[in-house]
């Protein structure tokens, strides 16, 4: 796991490079890049700093394909809030991605458990994500995977805790009864799966869950401490979100040494 603790704008930079070079080797070797997208405000700037690629830089998604986190259970399909319409606000209608290729669980379905498999199914017919952008929760979850969610868990129905609902009613006018209840999202097996994952947390709020996720014992309480068992986790933190580690001077000191040929 490697952590980089800098200015927004850097992690955003730093992020969108990840992808860029996902991008490009994929198309190297004659194919495109699987891409894992996020919503909340973590990859606001990311999604940001792509579409000026794209724009200014001539940088193209098409023909890549992009697997959504997770999306809310019954909220209808005009909702600005569900999270097939963000996805296309913040990143999709920016950038030359097709819309059949957005892909996010169907929290819609008459049958959720048979949408989840078809939905982990889809994800592994695409040959697996790439680059997976994350965000972490004041509670630790990545993903919807609230706390004691199984570490070998894979895409499924979840009931969203009363912390969660309480952080995300700002999406929906400070109302937290106007949050749904329950989500689909991607287990936490499914997202180790991913062969690199971007981890973007900024803010004092997320300090407690990083201090956990990069230097607790890895347990279901804290579900972003599995990423210790991933092969390729960079975790993009801001000086307020860092502000809880016991080893921030020794991240700060490996990052200002790191190779200029070592990309993260």
């Amino acid at each position: 796991m490697e952590v980089v603790i800098a200015p927004g704008p850097e992690l955003a930079r730093l992020a969108a490079d990840a992808v860029e070079r996902a991008l490009r080797a994929r198309a190297a070797e004659g194919r495109h890049a699987v891409l894992g997208i996020a919503t909340g405000s973590s990859p606001l700037a990311v999604y940001d700093e792509l579409a000026r690629r794209h724009a200014q830089e001539g940088l193209s998604f098409a023909g890549v394909r992009a697997f959504m986190l997770d999306e809310y259970v019954g909220l209808p399909v005009e909702h600005p809030e569900r999270y097939r319409n963000v996805i296309e606000k913040e990143f999709a209608s920016r950038v030359d991605i097709a819309a059949a290729d957005v892909h996010g669980p169907d929290g819609l379905a008459e049958d959720l458990p048979a949408a989840c498999a078809a939905y982990e199914a889809a994800i592994a017919d695409a040959g697996g994500v790439d680059v997976q952008l994350l965000g972490v929760g004041t509670d630790g979850h990545i993903a919807f995977n609230e706390p004691g969610s199984s570490l070998a868990s894979r895409t499924r129905i979840k009931t969203l805790t009363r912390q969660t609902r309480e952080d995300n009613a700002r999406f929906f006018d400070g109302d937290v009864s106007r949050v749904p209840t329950h989500c689909l999202t991607q287990g936490l097996a499914t997202v180790m799966s991913a062969r690199h994952v971007v981890l973007l947390a900024s803010g004092k709020q997320k300090a407690e869950a990083i201090h956990h996720l990069v230097e607790g014992p890895v347990t279901a309480m804290w579900p972003g401490t599995i990423l210790q068992h991933h092969p390729h986790a960079t975790i993009l933190v801001d000086e307020a979100a860092a502000s809880r580690l016991q080893l921030a001077a020794y991240y700060r000191e490996t990052y200002a040494l790191k190779p200029a040929w070592q990309t993260i």
